[in-house]
């Protein structure tokens, strides 16, 4: 079992930046792969980036060069550092763990409760 805790998430002006931390327990956090997903309301949870047990990431087309995924192991604890926020990145931000590395929901084990992020114009 691996437990997920979102923090970071709040309100900011388009053009600003937060950086979502991801704290987990529970089994070894650095055998698991680890994933950024968001659900705007009234939408389907979308996957956003993706970092594997090595490092190797992944962000989906609309964050690149925004965003940017990253881990530490010795900490437990994923990130994503998010730059040049856009009001339609409002969303629930949540962490997941999975045992592959992958950009499905489904392929994911472990989920955190989520973290709100709401950019105004």
């Amino acid at each position: 079992q691996v437990q997920l805790v979102e923090s970071g998430g709040g309100l900011v002006q388009a053009g600003g930046s937060l950086r979502l931390s991801c704290a987990a327990s529970g089994r070894t956090f650095s055998t698991y792969a680890m994933g950024w997903f968001r659900q705007a309301p009234g939408k389907e949870r979308e996957f956003v980036a993706a970092i594997s047990r090595s490092g190797s990431t992944y962000h989906v087309d609309s964050v690149k060069a925004r965003f940017t995924i990253s881990r530490d192991n010795a900490k437990n604890t994923g990130y994503l550092q998010m730059n040049s926020l856009k009001p339609e990145d409002t969303a629930v931000y949540y962490c997941a763990a999975a045992a592959v590395f992958g950009t499905r929901s489904n392929a994911y084990d472990y989920w955190g409760q989520g973290t709100q992020v709401t950019v105004s114009s």
